[in-house]
């Protein structure tokens, strides 16, 4: 094994509508974590749907930094759905 690149795992369960990150591996190419990450993450039939991405193309914010990243949204209260009532029907809002 060289120096394998570094892949992030997203599995999207039987009754969940996202994908949720589950872990990394390291694999040759995107065809082998795909085939790793089944073959780890969904060994009990957990997942319908796999992504893996490289970690290198990943940008994240920075945790130091949340103040200003997120402090803007704070006084936009309109965009959060706070003011409807959802009939009981409505699922997964």
């Amino acid at each position: 094994m060289k120096n394998w690149p570094l892949w992030e795992v997203f599995i999207r369960s039987k009754n969940g509508l996202e994908h949720r990150h589950c872990g990394s591996l390291h694999a040759s190419d995107a065809t082998m974590a795909l085939e790793n990450a089944r073959d780890v993450y969904t060994r009990r039939m957990e997942g319908v749907s796999i992504w893996v991405v490289e970690s290198k193309y990943i940008t994240a914010s920075n945790p130091e930094l949340n103040g200003e990243m997120f402090e803007p949204a704070k006084d936009k209260a309109y965009r959060h759905p706070t003011f409807y009532e959802l009939p009981d029907e409505l699922k997964h809002m």
